[in-house]
C-alpha cells in the first residue's frame, strides 16, 4: 500500500502539482481529425484545463484557453473564418498563436489590441488525431509511433468517457493475470450464461511473467501455459508507452490505447486501431478514420461485461473515481504496478531536477517512425483467433467492422 503523501502524489494532474508536471512534458490527444471536418470547434478538458481546439477556414489548427480573455466567455461558441476564432459574445478575434487580431467595438487606433493575449499551446495533427502540448517550451517532438505513420492500413478509433483517474486503467496494463482469470475465466460464464461463444486464447494460466524498461517506457513479458522463453510473448513481449499508452495486436491488427487524464476523475479512453493487409500487394483506400463510441454501460446503468475492453472498465471504474492505494493489498503477481509507480516517481523527481522524463523526443533524425516492439501472432493470419479478437474487443463497435474483417481476411466475414 502507498502511504497518504505518495497516494495525493500520484493522483493530482493539476498545473504546479508534481504529476500534473510530469504528465505536461508529453503530448495527448485532444480531439479526432474527424470531429473537426463536422465542426471546426471542440471543447475539450485536459490535465483539469478547459480549453478549445479549432482549425480556421484556412486549415490551420488553434489551441487555447476556452474562456475569452475579455469576459470569460466560453470561445467553444464562437465562429471561425480564414484568420482565426471569434468570440460570440463580442467579437474579439484570436488566432491559433493568441494573438488578437480584432476588437470589433474599440477604436481603430486603440492600443489594447497589441496588449491582448489568449492563451494558446502548441497543436499538431498526427494519424487521424489532434494532440496538443501543455508544457514549457521548448516543446518536444510529438512522438511518430509507428502504428500513427505507416502507410496503406485501414484506421478506425474508438472512444469512452471512463469516471476514473487515468491510473487506475494504466495500472491494468502492467497487471498480466487478470488476462486468465477475468477475460478468460469470467468472461467465459459470462458468455456461456448468454448462449454465446466463449473465448479460447484469454484462458491458458500465466507461468511466468516480466517487466523491462526500454526508451519509451516498460516492456511486458508472459511465458503462458505450453509455451516457452523462446516464444514471442517473452523474446519481443509488448509496450507500455510512458505514461499513457499501450501498445497491443498481432496478425494485422495493432493497437495503441491511450488514456487521456481529463481530471483527477475521469479519463478519455482512445483506442487507435491499425490493420494492414496480408500482402504487400494489397492496397487500402481510406480517406477518412471514423470515431466511434464504444458503449460500456447498459439501459439500467449495469456495467457491460461481455466484451474485453468492457471488463476492463469495469474493473478500473469499480475501484472509485480515485483509488485508495492506502487500503489495497498488493501481492507477488503484481511486480508491474510495483514497477510503473516507481517509474513514476523516478520520473517525478527528473523534471524537478530540471531534466526531461523518460521517453520525450528532441533528436528529429529518431523521429521518422518509432518502430515499437510488438510480440508476433503465433496462432496465425485470419481464423479463429482474428475472428475471436474482434468479437470480444471494442471492435464489435466499429463501423468499419466488415471491412476489417474482409481485409484480415477472417473466413466467411464472421467474427463470432
Amino acid at each position: 500500500m502507498l502511504s497518504p503523501e505518495k497516494q495525493q502524489l500520484l493522483t493530482q494532474v493539476a498545473r504546479g502539482t508534481p504529476m500534473g508536471e510530469l504528465l505536461r512534458r508529453y503530448w495527448f490527444p485532444v480531439a479526432a481529425v474527424c470531429e473537426l471536418a463536422e465542426r471546426p470547434i471542440k471543447a475539450v478538458q485536459l490535465l483539469g484545463e478547459r480549453l478549445v481546439v479549432f482549425r480556421d477556414a484556412s486549415g490551420r489548427l488553434g489551441l487555447l484557453e476556452e474562456r475569452c480573455p475579455h469576459r470569460g466567455t466560453s470561445l467553444a461558441y464562437g465562429l471561425v473564418d480564414h484568420e482565426g476564432l471569434r468570440c460570440a459574445y463580442h467579437g474579439w478575434k484570436f488566432d491559433g498563436g493568441g494573438n488578437c487580431l480584432e476588437l470589433p467595438a474599440e477604436p481603430a487606433e486603440a492600443k489594447l489590441k497589441s496588449r491582448i493575449q489568449a492563451r494558446s499551446y502548441p497543436v499538431q495533427e498526427l494519424g487521424g488525431l489532434v494532440w496538443g502540448y501543455l508544457g514549457p517550451e521548448p516543446a518536444p517532438l510529438l512522438p511518430r509511433f509507428d502504428l500513427f505513420v505507416w502507410n496503406n492500413c485501414l484506421r478506425d478509433i474508438g472512444q469512452a468517457l471512463v469516471p476514473c483517474h487515468w491510473l487506475q486503467i494504466m495500472e491494468n496494463s502492467v497487471d498480466p493475470y487478470h488476462l486468465e482469470a477475468l477475460h478468460g475465466r469470467h468472461l467465459s460464464a459470462v458468455r456461456l450464461a448468454q448462449g454465446t461463444s466463449k473465448p479460447t486464447h484469454y484462458t491458458r494460466r500465466h507461468e511466468k511473467i516480466g517487466f523491462d524498461l526500454f526508451p519509451y517506457g516498460i516492456v511486458k513479458r508472459r511465458v503462458l501455459e505450453g509455451n516457452t522463453e523462446e516464444d514471442d510473448d517473452w523474446k519481443i513481449g509488448h509496450p507500455l508507452v510512458f505514461p499513457c499508452m499501450l501498445r497491443v495486436g498481432a496478425g494485422g491488427q495493432h493497437r495503441m490505447q491511450i488514456r487521456v487524464p481529463v481530471d483527477d476523475t475521469h479519463t478519455w479512453h482512445l483506442w487507435y486501431a491499425c490493420y494492414r493487409p496480408p500482402t504487400r500487394d494489397r492496397f487500402v483506400a481510406q480517406t477518412e478514420i471514423p470515431l466511434y463510441d464504444v458503449p460500456w454501460r447498459d439501459a439500467a446503468g449495469r456495467h457491460i461485461v461481455d466484451f474485453v475492453d468492457g471488463q476492463d472498465i469495469m474493473a478500473c471504474v469499480t475501484q472509485g473515481a480515485v483509488a485508495d492505494r492506502t487500503r489495497e493489498t498488493l501481492a507477488s503477481s503484481d511486480e508491474g504496478i510495483v514497477l510503473l509507480r516507481r517509474l513514476l516517481f523516478d520520473q517525478i523527481e527528473r523534471v524537478r531536477r530540471g531534466e526531461d522524463p523518460i521517453g520525450v523526443v528532441r533528436c528529429a533524425s529518431q523521429n521518422e517512425q518509432i518502430e515499437l516492439p510488438q510480440e508476433t501472432n503465433k496462432y496465425g493470419r485470419g481464423g479463429k483467433f482474428l475472428a475471436e479478437s474482434l468479437a470480444m474487443g471494442h471492435a464489435r463497435y466499429s463501423p468499419l467492422k466488415d471491412q476489417i474483417l474482409e481485409l484480415l481476411e477472417v473466413p466467411d466475414g464472421k467474427s463470432g
